[in-house]
């Protein structure tokens, strides 16, 4: 009686681990993954990118990618290192020292360009047209973060208040290239878990580009002479998922086990 039991039990789970197959592309294609679980991946998607009615390519949809949260370095191009300051290099050299000060174990934004591994989605095509005046970059991280990005054509003002994700405006290159320039970034946020740093001088050129449907190409040069000798570019891809995926809610204090619960003091609090 009791293998009889086994054999039902192995059945239902190989039942449940399997779905459906289906020859239409409403089911992703599944991959093995851990623990008898198969993942869903969306397909490639080798066509040209969409366009807004104007022609300008459109970025809209839901993203996963960017640079390492484990060092921003792996980043640059082969045979690059960062152009650290003295200052900066012993600035890293006391954040090993203490990882647990890590902003974003802490409920904190991440910054910029750090966004990985939680996937963040354009809000672009608002009025069917590039010259609508606001551009929106949502964020799953750090209990739904957001960056407004203003595309008609005003300038940086000068008495900028330091912000986690600075003021941003943007501007298209021959209806193909997204050009965003930011400044007015605070000092508290990691560029990663190494505690590569920057100063309130950071001034960052994002630069998103879509080469083919399911593929957003990004460069991002950084300049910052606080921190480093000379400015240099990182890049990274990232990933078109499902069209009817779409962002969680993440509520980064439910579970923060840097907390009271795990022993430590928010560096953070006044």
């Amino acid at each position: 009686m009791l293998q009889h039991r086994q054999v039902a039990l192995l059945i239902c789970v190989v039942f449940i681990a399997w779905p459906p197959s289906s020859t239409g592309q409403t089911n992703p294609p599944n991959v093995p993954g851990e623990l008898g679980l198969r993942l869903k991946r969306p397909p490639d998607q080798p066509g040209p990118p969409p366009r807004l009615p104007d022609g300008t390519i459109s970025l809209d949809g839901l993203w996963i990618g960017g640079p390492s949260i484990n060092d921003l370095a792996l980043a640059l191009p082969p045979g690059e290192t960062l152009p650290l300051l003295p200052a900066s290099v012993k600035l890293m050299e006391e954040r090993a020292n203490h990882p647990e000060a890590e902003p974003s174990n802490w409920c904190l934004p991440m910054g910029v360009p750090r966004s990985t591994p939680y996937p963040f989605k354009f809000v672009q095509d608002v009025t069917g047209s590039a010259s609508t005046a606001h551009l929106f970059i949502l964020h799953e991280s750090n209990i739904h973060s957001y960056r407004q990005i203003f595309m008609d054509g005003r300038t940086h003002p000068a008495d900028l208040d330091p912000t986690w994700f600075g003021h941003s405006i943007g501007s298209w290159e021959n209806k193909e290239t997204l050009v965003v320039d930011t400044v007015g970034y605070n000092d508290k946020f990691w560029f990663d878990r190494k505690g590569t740093p920057h100063t309130e001088q950071l001034h960052t050129i994002e630069r998103y580009t879509r080469p083919r449907a399911d593929t957003l190409a990004v460069a991002v040069t950084i300049d910052d002479p606080g921190a480093y000798s000379k400015p240099f570019t990182i890049s990274y891809t990232a990933k078109l998922q499902w069209p009817d995926n779409d962002l969680l809610e993440y509520i980064c204090q439910e579970n923060n086990q840097f907390g009271p619960a795990g022993g430590f003091s928010n560096p953070y609090e006044k």
